[in-house]
């Protein structure tokens, strides 16, 4: 069975049409050209803005001239994450969705439901003759994974909707009316690399694998472990016993909990007995403190090729000091909202070049003083071991008040369609809503979506079941939309 076979039709064949076209963050030429192609095809106004985001306008339906104008928002871009062993190139080969069950998976890699279902939903919308509607505008963003660029660029002046529906939400039977808001830190600790020493050690890579990853927001307060922090925790007590560190590479995207690491190091030839032990010991530990949390860490070493050039000792060790004390996962819960976490910061990158060890860090907090107060205890501890840090790309959080006409609105036509009524939630996550209601401050908006599980890593799933009665529900707001 296909994909294009599930339900709702429309919806599952514009996924699969997406599922073909490369994609990642700032890889989304072809996927822009596809929805111009797709509105023209359709008859439909487009334009593309300066910051890539692709607009496309419908006129209401015959007797729905009255209604309010509604924003369809959802991103373009999906994130490129990989397990080690699958071959795949994300600016040319096309995902590879499967039916498991209840759920949709894709071979490999992430599958891109986060946001690929809510682009194609939209689509579905725009295509229909049979959904009744108000004026819509879709918005399509760009590369909203690595920065949320599409939405900082937005003008002041393009979207003439007094209501936006954000299609990225990740539990279906939820409405959204907040959100964290987000500050990256950019590290780099410089070196003068030095020559590799020529006798008496042996080359190893130490590999950190197993970790499950996923978003950064989402995912946070499950409190899964980070292949960079368990990397050198692993090689910290092994600097001081004569362990030289090569180079090292760990993690990924600033926004994906990073699940694989590794580190070259030399380590002298009578130690190497030693330094293997420790770390399959240090291998077993991890492993009993996560259980229940990570099915199966793995922290392994084996022999290389003997690097060209190593790092210098006091860089190592200040660098694994930085990493050992450097803030990360859930900082502080929310005070008043169950499970809500309020404060939170991931180290998702730590790579050396031959010049420098970059690091990269993503801040979230619902508490601009909070997110402020980290990047602080970051910049501290840059000054201590003398690394630079840049903070760049910070949005603030944004909050809707739970009493507003369309927070009941929907409220009262998800309870009419299921016998139940949706929970009004919060997310530690930056949606593009904080930074879009900050150019239109006078628009409502309200995100909600299918039910997607372990997005920004290859596990990621979406609920079969969830993405119909997410459309449904879509459908039947839009055809109950509120009068000017």
């Amino acid at each position: 069975m296909n994909i294009t076979d599930l339900n709702p039709k429309r919806v599952w064949s514009h996924f699969a049409d997406i599922c073909r076209i490369p994609h990642p963050s700032h890889h989304e030429e072809k996927i822009r050209e596809f929805i111009v192609e797709f509105a023209k095809k359709n008859g439909l106004d487009v334009t593309q803005d300066e910051a890539d985001n692709v607009i496309v306008r419908k006129p209401a339906t015959k007797g729905m001239e009255d209604r309010k104008g509604i924003v369809l928002q959802a991103h373009l871009d999906m994130v490129p994450q990989k397990n080690n062993d699958t071959v795949f190139d994300f600016e040319k080969d096309a995902i590879q969705p499967y039916i498991d069950g209840e759920l949709v998976r894709a071979k490999g890699t992430t599958l891109g439901a986060d946001n690929g279902i809510g682009v194609a939903a939209i689509m579905a919308i725009l295509e229909s003759k049979e959904v009744k509607h108000g004026p819509i505008e879709a918005l399509f963003t760009a590369s909203e994974e690595t920065g949320m660029n599409g939405a900082f660029g937005l003008r002041d002046d393009e979207l003439k909707g007094e209501i936006m529906f954000n299609l990225d939400l990740e539990d279906e039977g939820e409405l959204c009316v907040g959100c964290a808001g987000g500050l990256d830190a950019n590290i780099a600790l410089p070196y003068s690399a030095e020559a590799a020493p020529k006798g008496g050690y042996v080359a190893a890579v130490v590999s950190v694998k197993g970790l499950k990853g996923g978003h950064s927001g989402l995912e946070i307060i499950l409190q899964r472990g980070n292949a960079g922090k368990l990397l050198f925790r692993t090689l910290y007590p092994h600097l001081d016993r004569g362990v030289l560190l090569a180079s090292v590479d760990s993690g990924g995207l600033r926004n994906a909990i990073p699940r694989e690491g590794q580190a070259v190091v030399l380590v002298g030839e009578d130690y190497y007995g030693t330094f293997v032990d420790a770390v399959s010991a240090m291998e077993r530990t991890v492993n009993s403190e996560y259980k229940g949390i990570e099915d199966a860490i793995s922290i392994s070493v084996k022999k290389c090729d003997f690097p060209e050039s190593i790092i210098p000792s006091d860089v190592a060790h200040k660098l694994a000091s930085m990493v050992g004390l450097f803030p990360g996962g859930v900082v502080k819960m929310h005070t008043s909202i169950p499970r809500l976490v309020q404060t939170s910061n991931n180290l998702a990158r730590i790579v050396s070049d031959g010049k420098a060890v970059r690091m990269q860090s993503l801040m979230r907090s619902q508490v601009r003083s909070e997110k402020e107060y980290v990047a602080e205890q970051i910049a501290s501890l840059c000054g201590l071991v003398g690394a630079t840090v840049e903070f760049t790309g910070g949005y603030d959080g944004w909050n809707l008040d739970v009493n507003a006409p369309i927070v009941k609105l929907m409220s009262d036509r998800y309870e009419k369609l299921y016998g139940s009524k949706p929970h009004i939630v919060a997310v530690h996550a930056g949606l593009e809503c904080g930074i879009i209601g900050g150019t239109y401050p006078r628009m409502e908006m309200i995100s909600f979506g299918p039910t997607i599980r372990f997005p920004h890593s290859p596990d990621e799933q979406v609920d079969i079941a969830s993405v119909g009665k997410f459309y449904d529900f879509l459908v039947n707001t839009l055809e109950n939309a509120p009068v000017k």
